[in-house]
Parts: structure tokens; sequence; C-alpha cells
């Protein structure tokens, strides 16, 4: 996992819940990294696991809650830092249609090894489809990302998921239009 991920968790962590949250999340258990992250490096995702655990003990907060907490914070500096991914895009449905043909193609290019979520989407007159799979079993990121876009554009709608299979790994996310 891109370190990006990491240091931008720490910073929401910092700002939300305090420096010796942040702190004690990292120094509570034994990383490989030593909860020493660049946003450049790479990192087992493992660690960002432990990260969003510790927090859970920490604040009482179901894992979630706070993985979708922190996807609607990542889409606030995904806006900041990569404006071109929003140009020319009048709604959330139009801009979630573009992240596995434009946008993680675009992630690709500047970090070949990053390993993005795949998403196949289909769209209806109700609302749209993200079929999310990823091995890293996230789709509450995935759902706090969707959420912040939603309200970006300004777009109602009804999210909601379902698990395909038993581990998480596969999860389908239904966005029905209001």
């Amino acid at each position: 996992m891109k370190g990006f991920v990491f240091t931008e968790f720490l910073e929401m962590v910092e700002d939300r819940f305090g420096f010796e949250v942040a702190d004690e999340i990292v120094t509570k258990e034994k990383l490989d990294s030593k909860g020493i992250y660049s946003s450049i490096g790479t990192y087992d995702h493992k660690e960002m696991v432990v990260l969003v655990s510790n927090l859970s003990k920490s604040s009482g907060i179901p894992v979630p809650d706070l993985l979708k907490v922190y996807g609607k914070y990542l889409f606030e500096i995904f806006k900041r830092d990569y404006q071109v991914f929003f140009q020319d895009i009048g709604n959330s449905f139009d801009f979630l249609e573009r992240v596995d043909s434009y946008i993680h193609i675009e992630v690709k290019k500047l970090y070949p090894q990053a390993e993005l979520p795949k998403f196949d989407i289909s769209r209806g007159e109700e609302g749209m489809t993200m079929i999310y799979n990823s091995s890293r079993k996230m789709s509450d990121l995935a759902m706090g990302l969707i959420e912040a876009c939603m309200e970006h554009y300004g777009d109602d709608g009804i999210l909601s998921k379902t698990l395909l299979d038993e581990n998480g790994e596969s999860v389908k996310i239904m966005i029905k239009s209001n």
C-alpha cells in the first residue's frame, strides 16, 4: 500500500484525535515500518489494518465507521492535490465511471507497483452498481470516498453494500438515485 495512504491517515488522526492518539496507535504494536512512513514508500497493507484497529480500540468507533471517515477525508485530499481528475465532470456518476478507466490508469503511471482496487461499474436509470474487488478488503474506505464524491457534486442517493464473498474481497455497492 502506498505510503501516501498511511501519511494521510496519520494526519487525519492527529487532526481529529490529537497527536497523543496518533502516537499511541503507531507505538501500540510492533510494526515492520516502526510507524515511519514516506508518502512515496510502499508498506504492507496489514499495517493499515493494525493502525485502524488500534484507533478503533482507542476511540470506541467501529472500524467500518473509521474507514468511511477516512475515505471522506481522503476525497478532500484528492480534490486538493489532483484537480485534473475533476475537470469537465458534472456529477458523481460520471466521476465514478472514470475511476478504473482513467484515474487508476494515471495512478499506475505514477506508481507502477500500486495495487489498486478494481471496480466493475454498471449504470442504469435507477442508479449505479459498483463491484469492488480487492484483497485488502477495505470497501468501507471506498464507501467513504463515494459518499464524499456524491456530496462534492451535490448528488442525492442511497448507498448500500452487499458482500459477494464471505471474506469481503468482493463487494457490491449500490447507489440508488433519488
